[in-house]
């Protein structure tokens, strides 16, 4: 069995870059059911706190979970698997309680400017503050 090296910063980057496609659908359909409940009767220039406050957790929500299903089934993200990267748990199999763990460091890590991500430049296995909250790090898969 070949060694899997950790993944460049460049390439997940990349792969968060290349995920923000599909997220960027789900999004769309997350806010288009949204105003279908709503009966489009929402002033989108101004929609009350409820609506505006419902629509930001429905959409952190269906974030989650593209990322926690996608690293539970397979380790990849669909920009993972584009950039050849995938997240590698130390313990076997990512569960669904690490895997939230993942994602919400991973939020609180963007929230800082990126800080925890960048972590990774300094960090001997280049793993981010994510990898490290949740026992994973990032390798680069071996092409077949």
């Amino acid at each position: 069995m070949a060694t899997l090296h950790p993944a460049p910063l460049w390439r997940r980057l990349a792969a968060a870059l290349y995920d923000l496609f599909p997220l960027l659908a789900l999004w769309m359909l997350v806010a288009a059911l949204a105003l279908l409940l709503a009966h489009g009767r929402i002033d989108v220039a101004h929609p009350p706190s409820l609506y505006r406050h419902g629509l930001q957790a429905a959409l952190l929500g269906v974030t989650a979970t593209y990322f926690v299903v996608s690293w539970r089934r397979g380790g990849q993200t669909i920009g993972m698997r584009a950039w050849g990267i995938r997240v590698d748990a130390a313990q076997g199999r990512l569960g669904w309680r690490r895997a939230l763990l993942r994602f919400g460091v991973a939020l609180v890590s963007l929230l800082a400017l990126g800080l925890g991500f960048f972590w990774c430049l300094v960090d001997r296995e280049r793993r981010a503050w994510h990898d490290l909250a949740a026992g994973t790090r990032v390798v680069r898969v071996p092409r077949s």
